[in-house]
């Protein structure tokens, strides 16, 4: 036997414990269960970039049943699924984000991108809000970069009639534009997001200037040329004080089943033949120049690096190194 107040046996440590178990409960009846919150996101992801400050930002998700009507038309669906599940993804759904990225050079705010319409999507056209949330407001933006006009790019330009961005100047690809614009797409499978274009870009032409591959948009900023996916589809390099990143936009449009398989058809690629080569070519850029990328339907903060591995690539999810 011994006086050590902090020695016991295991016949007391079982005493201590049911008496321990039992007040809980007694606790519990007086108290009211704590309301569960739900699933939380982050909204913005802000680092510096040189002397560039850049924020990506949320606009939303979209939740999608069998990928195979998306990813890998030119496959048969079991290679899909398998490809999904060796990555520990669903084979039977996917989830795909929505990242603009926003810009301060120190003398202009730039922002890439404009999200969905709020309408279109019940959790995505948050473009606003999670401006706000990160402290800035549209009115403040300079230049809106569109790295091309599918929906859910162009689709937080306007709010009825009236800019949403009210101070800014508007850059483009000309390609881009004229082929969204012209006559012929009426009457076309294209015809709806000809008119998208209409009512939202063409009210802002008069404030907007084109960009070609190797173009500056502002000092440190320069247009890629990355066709395919649209006709006029334009990713952007970005260095400052010998930071780099590539925004590549729609280059990818799935961290997996883009990245690791960048031959495999994707829905929404206008041209699949070039939207492939395109997604080769900035691959092996990326990969050979170990250049950090920004993707805007990469997961979110949207960030990362390709890994390439013999013949293939591999997306690598952002950890601490843009807080570095």
């Amino acid at each position: 036997m011994t006086n050590n107040p902090l020695r016991f046996g295991r016949r007391e440590a079982f005493g201590v414990g049911a008496g321990a178990l039992l007040s809980p409960l007694s606790i519990g009846a007086a108290q009211a269960a704590t309301p569960r919150l739900g699933p939380a996101r982050p909204s913005f992801y802000r680092f510096q970039l040189g002397a560039f400050e850049v924020t990506t930002l949320l606009d939303g998700y979209v939740h999608t049943a069998d990928p195979h009507q998306i990813f890998g038309e030119n496959q048969d669906p079991a290679a899909v699924a398998a490809l999904a599940e060796a990555n520990f993804l669903p084979a039977d759904r996917l989830e795909n984000s929505f990242t603009p990225v926003l810009v301060n050079t120190g003398s202009e705010l730039v922002l890439f991108d404009t999200g969905n319409p709020a309408a279109r999507q019940p959790t995505a056209g948050n473009l606003l809000s999670a401006m706000a949330a990160a402290g800035y407001s549209a009115d403040q933006v300079d230049v809106v970069v569109l790295t091309h006009f599918h929906g859910d790019h162009i689709g937080g330009l306007m709010d009825g009639e009236q800019p949403r961005f009210p101070r800014a100047h508007y850059v483009a690809n000309a390609r881009e534009y004229d082929w969204w614009t012209a006559d012929a797409r009426l009457g076309t499978a294209a015809e709806g997001g000809a008119e998208n274009v209409r009512a939202n870009v063409v009210p802002l032409a008069e404030k907007m200037s084109f960009v070609e591959d190797g173009q500056d948009v502002v000092a440190g900023i320069t247009a890629v040329a990355a066709y395919g996916h649209s006709p006029g589809h334009t990713a952007f390099h970005l260095e400052s004080q010998g930071r780099r990143l590539l925004l590549w936009a729609d280059t990818a449009n799935h961290f997996v089943l883009s990245v690791q398989r960048p031959e495999w058809h994707v829905r929404f690629d206008m041209d699949k033949d070039a939207a492939i080569a395109t997604r080769k070519r900035l691959f092996d850029m990326a990969a050979t120049e170990r250049l950090p990328v920004a993707g805007y339907h990469m997961p979110f903060p949207a960030l990362g690096f390709v890994d390439r591995q013999g013949s293939d690539y591999r997306f690598v999810r952002a950890s601490y190194q843009f807080n570095l």
